[in-house]
């Protein structure tokens, strides 16, 4: 007999959005070698900025040597390390955290722990703040991948707030009165919400009004507020980052309150350093209870020490930092801008964002019909038939079919005119098909005829098929 947990389905693995990943794998696009693969839209990772991290190390080889004032430290590193982390990585990080937030707020660097990236540090906060089968709410669209990490290993719920593009999916009173009232109903004590901000998928920064509800909302359930802020410095355009904590910090009557010990942070340097394979994370928390049992549940994901010492030197060089920042930010905009010009250009619309790495997009045009299952049938033909993996909105929990997020900051920008290029061929075909179809049953049967031609092409992706 074995856990349940070694059973397919209580991963999450098989949403779309990592059944895409499984199908580029199994076909990626190269310029050279396979020149008509597949385009991994599907991955936020930022790989603008890889020359600029490059050149300081370059610059700064006795970082990478181990070297301190000429001396080798290699056996201070390879020792055991305490797992509360070496305290100058700390104070760096602390440090650009506030440089990020225009150093408008300060942290302490006794009250961060540290993970193996921010999927530890969301799960370890779970387990911190929640029994199996509580429930957290989280604002809809959200991250398909907190269907693993909060839930998996935890058993702790999520229960969703809708919220809707009329009002650009913002957060409303209504919306958070529901989803407690939902989770009530199902029989789930509610211990708090969970946000992304800027928020991943919409690449939106929530507005100060949105973080005070929040707050009172919390304030009334006494629960919880936990605040990914993975993206805070992929901000490239206004408004600029509002931090939680800043928000919380400005209201000066509730520094005393319980509500200052009930709001966590969690931050990574996956998104805006672009070093995911790193696996740093962290949690802040004024609640002194909290960090302690984080920092003892952090043994089990600890970040190396060779690690630390390498990044505490980058980011102690405020330099390098504040180049980095705005050079990325740059860049980032840059991007973006290339993507939305294409796709507007074809009459395709994206949310209007100021962050994150990639594109809230509205395909629902595209649909043969107002429903989540012609939602699956366009991105089933986006990647068998235009070749790009990009993830449905259904994968992000969007009440509304018919949205996509699109990444761009993975790509060159040769990939992605290329990307930009595929889509453009494709509304093109669509287009031609519908005024062939003359009913929406027709253009379905077509398309799912297309579908059918080109899965018996990609005979590595009947398993795919069969799931659908």
């Amino acid at each position: 007999m074995l856990s349940r947990k070694v059973s397919p389905d209580s991963h999450g693995q098989a949403s779309s959005y990592f059944l895409g990943w499984q199908e580029y794998e199994k076909n990626p696009y190269h310029p050279v070698h396979n020149a008509t693969g597949i385009i991994q839209m599907g991955l936020a990772e930022n790989q603008l900025c890889f020359d600029l991290l490059e050149s300081w190390l370059e610059s700064n080889s006795e970082t990478l040597l181990f070297q301190q004032n000429g001396e080798s430290i290699f056996r201070e590193l390879a020792l055991f390390q305490d797992y509360n982390g070496l305290p100058a990585f700390k104070n760096a990080l602390v440090n650009f955290m506030s440089e990020l937030r225009g150093n408008r707020v300060n942290f302490d660097p006794n009250k961060l722990v540290l993970t193996a990236g921010s999927t530890s540090a969301n799960e370890t906060l779970m387990f911190c703040l929640a029994e199996s089968h509580e429930a957290f709410l989280v604002p809809t669209p959200y991250y398909p991948g907190f269907d693993r990490d909060l839930k998996w290993r935890t058993g702790v719920e999520i229960v969703p707030i809708q919220c809707s593009s009329s009002n650009n999916f913002r957060i409303i009173m209504p919306a958070l009165e529901e989803a407690y009232q939902n989770a009530q109903e199902l029989g789930f004590n509610v211990k708090g919400i969970l946000i992304t901000n800027p928020s991943n998928p919409l690449g939106t920064t929530m507005t100060n009004d949105e973080l005070n509800l929040l707050i009172d909302f919390a304030i009334a359930k006494r629960i919880h507020i936990v605040s990914d802020e993975i993206y805070s410095g992929t901000v490239f355009d206004q408004p600029s980052f509002t931090s939680i904590i800043e928000t919380l910090t400005d209201r000066h009557n509730l520094q005393n309150s319980d509500i200052w010990n009930r709001v966590h942070i969690v931050y990574s340097l996956s998104k805006d350093l672009g070093l995911p394979g790193f696996r740093v994370g962290m949690i802040y928390s004024n609640n002194e209870t909290v960090v302690a049992a984080a920092t003892k549940m952090s043994s089990f994901g600890l970040v190396s020490s060779q690690t630390q010492h390498l990044l505490s030197s980058m980011l102690s060089n405020k330099k390098f930092t504040g180049k980095y920042l705005k050079e990325n930010e740059k860049r980032l905009r840059k991007r973006k801008e290339m993507l939305i010009s294409g796709l507007l250009n074809e009459g395709i619309r994206c949310l209007k964002s100021n962050a994150g790495l990639f594109c809230w997009v509205d395909m629902r045009q595209l649909l043969s019909s107002n429903t989540f299952e012609a939602e699956m049938e366009l991105w089933k033909m986006m990647i068998y038939e235009v070749g790009l993996n990009i993830s449905p909105g259904s994968s992000c929990h969007c009440s509304e079919p018919g949205w996509f997020r699109i990444c761009f900051a993975n790509l060159s920008e040769e990939t992605l005119t290329l990307a930009v290029n595929r889509i453009r061929n494709f509304i093109y075909t669509t287009t031609t098909l519908i005024q062939d179809s003359g009913t929406q049953d027709q253009m379905l049967n077509a398309q799912r005829s297309q579908i059918n031609k080109w899965i018996s092409k990609l005979q590595s992706s009947r398993d795919m098929a069969d799931r659908y």
